[in-house]
């Protein structure tokens, strides 16, 4: 029973969670070089995941006033701002040569990890919910358990992706840009597939 539980887990997490590898990886090219980027993106992919699960709970609970469904689209608007203020820091960098300046600029935040986890979290949401509502109580914290073991394994493939050496050289040179146009392109296909704002 159990063994089922933490395969069905597991699969249920790749399924949910594989285009996150490369929102993560791009947060580990945009840390290249600074220390402590693996602890902070770790906390906050934990962060924000631990906020996909309480809600997820919470509304397998009963808990719909606390957050409606109708309200997990909007949540693209915090990738697609995120993404916005990164394609402006871009631009601004393109015009700045203190090299410095742009390394402390792209320091990675474990709030900015956690917050683009949590907008990324609505399909997560949308799907963990029935999951929950159909499994035992034990099941449920079997799940999250996997999960947020899952998290870690997640975060280190990320950085073993982002630190290949073609792949961390194309990163580093298209950071800059594929940083913001993930993001943004993220926030949008929350809000459309969701059907924020009448999408």
């Amino acid at each position: 029973m159990i063994f089922s539980s933490v395969v069905q887990a597991i699969g249920l997490f790749i399924a949910t969670n594989i285009d996150d590898i490369i929102v993560v990886s791009l947060f580990f090219a945009r840390g290249a070089g600074q220390r402590g980027t693996t602890a902070r993106i770790a906390a906050g992919q934990y962060l924000g995941f631990s906020g996909i699960l309480g809600a997820a709970v919470l509304v397998s609970l009963g808990a719909g006033a606390i957050l409606p469904s109708a309200a997990i689209p909007y949540f693209g608007l915090i990738p697609l701002g995120l993404g916005l203020w990164a394609g402006w820091q871009a631009w601004r960098e393109d015009q700045d040569d203190d090299d410095d300046a742009k390394i402390a600029d792209k320091r990675v935040s474990v709030w900015t990890v956690a917050a683009v986890t949590f907008a990324n979290g609505g399909d997560n949401i949308g799907v963990y919910v029935p999951v929950f509502l159909n499994v035992a109580p034990a099941t449920v914290v079997t799940y999250c358990i996997v999960f947020l073991v899952l998290v870690a394994v997640l975060v280190m493939l990320a950085k073993l992706i982002a630190t290949r050496p073609p792949i961390a050289e194309i990163l580093e040179r298209w950071e800059h840009v594929l940083f913001p146009i993930v993001l943004i392109v993220l926030g949008i296909f929350i809000l459309i597939s969701g059907g924020a704002f009448g999408l």
